[in-house]
């Protein structure tokens, strides 16, 4: 077990307080560009992200005299009090241990230990503060001090505890500390611990169509998807887009990856025809059967883009009647829905007591007023979920705030019978669950837990070559130092959410654990600076929830990835994210599938890239064109000639790996269609890898063109709404998808992926 780190020592006066205090805050002092230069941090970005923390020219006083009180609270900090507030350690192979803080005049006495455990159970113990070597001395405030390794019993369980330290005398020392003991590792399960090798396909959920859905993609057509994996693919598991609650308004709230609320999910994903209560609603009977919904649920299927907005609206009126039922026939009397719900409701606690306020509000805010659509715009006394206001509203409109809960025990129960059919059906991993890095600014999240996000400064990239002027992703950065306060309870509860029901999970830029690159209000992205993060206690908890809930975690490596990044991933079992397009060599050859790492997942491309046909014919870079996203006709040729000689790269790997013959490589070359010989030579390449998962794109095994997500657009282009390009009939009916799938269970049967 890695031996406790005690706080940097802050004793001697720094020459720079600027400078020290923004490093001590985790500012770094700049950083390496993809192309190898060096960017030093500007001191007014040190400055900007400092007064966006609360250091600062502050009520009247200079910022001289704000970094010196700042650093004099960090020296303090290393001697009191008795313990950290938040120790994150791991128990695997060796006793967790912590460190005390002690004036020397009292370090020769007895340390008390009480430790609450997360179960319930309270244990008590004392330790000779003798037998504990001085690890550090120091003086704070005229008295010595020395620091103390002090280890814990040896069966203490995995969990998050209440520890209780305290030495007696004048005065009496005591400090409580959120104890959070974790594995070393995340969970794996035991044929990826024995080298076996998985495969899966990636489906944008909202995009599943059929002459039974209602215009998206439901949870009942994901079990259709899962026949239809195991059947005709052979693969372990479907890869999903993010299933959080967005607002579902087009343009600008449709994105999977800016929800809402990152703990609760979108009710769009619900089969509204498979909730228990229709059956019984007479009013919801008569409804389903009126022309009016037959004929809106008829456009709707035969829409060519998902419309949000009314699938919204349409299924947000067959909950409210079928929750009248609910009330009536099953939760007044607690009969066995009634009463499991109850149970849930009390298991999921003040989380989801606090969306359901939240979602009531929005719906009464906008009702009254059709043009306010966030909670900056309500009323001023409502805009902290603390309030009085609040309080007073969730007095009044408890039957409202039930309904919101209702609909999320429904969306848990579905999601949850579609995993267990999943592993049912035989695939090993079953559903594969994304968490974005971002949250809407104007969701639940700001409102709920404000004192949890840093005003002042937005999240994004430095410059790079797909994005010249860097990227603005116009939300805020996480408070660490609150998030670590607050035993990163919330941290905890997005994995575990975001997990549940499923057997894998995957963190989008998982590099958010270790620094995140913040762009102060007033700069551009050009401007900003990375900040770091405690990522060993982030990992660790990463683990732990992996271990409790038996999910395998993939981290989203892409991008400027420093090397110590990756060593933390996989010291932690973490598997890294490849992809085709981006592994190559520093002289652009692309690597060879027995140069891919094993601890990995492979894949072809994602939401934000081309699919296959789309790169092969270029069709990504002709709609930027098209869209006015590049510069003039000169980045379109440069990019054309550039992708030119991608693909005469990537045909020479397809070749020397012996996955597409010779003779064909000319021709693969210079066309501008994805060959059926092509389609197949990626794939059997990709499936060839060493790495313990691939996952196929719905769209690049179908060979469609279009990508789901273009980059740097809204309203320009259809981002997040596009359908399948089959129905889920067609899928099992169409001889070409057939062979489309037929394909690509031949390739996972030969190289042994395929799922016995």
């Amino acid at each position: 077990m890695p031996e406790p780190t005690p706080s940097t020592s802050l004793t001697a006066a720094p020459d720079n307080p600027l400078r020290a205090i923004a490093a001590a805050r985790g500012i770094g002092d700049g950083y390496w560009d993809i192309w190898g230069a060096w960017h030093e941090t500007p001191d007014p970005v040190r400055l900007a992200i400092l007064s966006s923390l609360g250091i600062g020219a502050h009520g009247g006083e200079a910022p001289q005299q704000s970094f010196e009180k700042a650093l004099e609270q960090d020296r303090r900090s290393e001697w009191e009090p008795l313990t950290e507030e938040t120790v994150v350690a791991s128990i695997t192979g060796a006793p967790a241990a912590i460190w005390l803080r002690i004036p020397t005049d009292r370090a020769g006495g007895d340390a008390e230990f009480e430790i609450h455990l997360e179960g319930g159970a309270s244990r008590h113990w004392s330790v000779p503060l003798s037998a504990c070597a001085d690890q550090e001395q120091g003086e704070w405030n005229g008295v010595g001090h020395t620091r103390k390794r002090v280890q814990l019993p040896d069966d203490l369980p995995l969990g998050y505890h209440q520890l209780t330290a305290r030495i007696k005398g004048t005065p009496e020392l005591v400090s409580r500390t959120q104890l959070i003991l974790c594995p070393d590792r995340a969970w794996l399960p035991e044929t990826l611990e024995r080298g076996e090798r998985h495969a899966g396909v990636a489906v944008s959920l909202y995009g599943v169509h059929s002459g039974r859905t209602w215009g998206c993609g439901d949870f009942t057509a994901l079990r259709e998807i899962i026949d239809w994996v195991a059947e005709e693919t052979g693969g372990s598991y479907i890869a999903l887009n993010p299933l959080h609650a967005i607002h579902n308004r087009s343009p600008y709230n449709t994105s999977p990856y800016l929800p809402n609320c990152l703990y609760y999910r979108n009710f769009l994903y619900l089969d509204i025809d498979g909730i228990p209560e229709l059956e019984r609603s007479r009013w919801g009977q008569a409804l389903r059967s009126s022309a009016r919904i037959q004929a809106e649920i008829k456009a709707l299927q035969d829409s060519e883009l998902v419309e949000y907005e009314r699938i919204h609206a349409l299924k947000l009126l067959f909950l409210k009647v079928l929750y009248r039922t609910f009330v009536r026939e099953e939760l007044r009397p607690r009969t066995g829905r009634g009463a499991a719900f109850a149970r849930w409701v009390e298991e999921e606690g003040t989380l989801l007591e606090r969306y359901a306020i939240y979602c009531a509000l929005d719906e009464r805010m906008h009702r009254r007023c059709a043009e306010v659509w966030t909670w900056p715009d309500w009323p001023v006394e409502y805009q902290e979920a603390g309030s009085a206001a609040v309080a007073e509203f969730a007095r009044k409109n408890r039957r409202a705030i039930e309904f919101h809960k209702y609909v999320q025990w429904l969306a848990d129960q579905q999601a949850a019978a579609a995993h267990a059919y999943a592993k049912q059906r035989g695939l090993a991993i079953g559903l594969f669950h994304d968490l974005p890095l971002a949250t809407d600014r104007c969701g639940f999240e700001l409102w709920a837990h404000r004192e949890f996000y840093v005003n002042g400064c937005r999240v994004g990239a430095p410059p790079d070559g797909f994005s010249p002027k860097g990227q603005d992703w116009s939300f805020p950065p996480p408070n660490h130092e609150r998030h670590r306060q607050d035993g990163y309870r919330l941290f905890a509860e997005s994995i575990r959410k975001s997990a549940r029901h499923g057997g894998a999970l995957r963190l989008d830029h998982v590099m958010r654990l270790f620094r995140l690159y913040w762009i102060p209000d007033g700069f551009d992205a050009t401007q900003g600076a990375y900040v770091l993060d405690r990522h060993e206690d982030l990992l660790r908890v990463l683990a732990l929830e992996s271990v409790r809930q038996q999910v395998l975690i993939i981290g989203e490596d892409l991008g400027t990835v420093e090397p110590y990044m990756r060593e933390g991933l996989a010291r932690f079992g973490i598997l890294s994210y490849r992809l085709f397009y981006f592994e190559r060599d520093k002289d652009g050859r692309f690597l060879a599938p027995s140069e891919y790492p094993a601890q990995a997942l492979v894949s072809s491309t994602t939401h934000d890239l081309p699919t296959l046909a789309g790169f092969w014919s270029f069709r990504d870079i002709e709609q930027r064109r098209d869209l006015g996203l590049l510069l003039d006709a000169a980045s379109y040729h440069q990019l054309t000639d550039a992708r030119r000689q991608e693909k005469r790269k990537m045909v020479e790997a397809l070749v020397g790996g012996g996955f597409l013959a010779a003779e064909l490589a000319q021709g693969a070359t210079e066309s501008v269609e994805l060959s059926g010989e092509l389609h197949s030579a990626i794939t059997g390449f990709l499936v060839s890898t060493p790495s313990l998962l691939m996952t196929l794109n719905q769209e690049d095994l179908t060979k469609e063109m279009d990508q789901q997500n273009m980059p740097g657009t809204t309203h320009e282009y259809p981002n997040w709404r596009r359908k399948m390009k089959y129905t889920v009939e067609e899928l099992r009916r169409l001889p070409a998808v057939r062979d489309f799938a037929r394909m690509f269970r031949n390739w996972l049967k030969k190289s042994g992926r395929e799922r016995q």
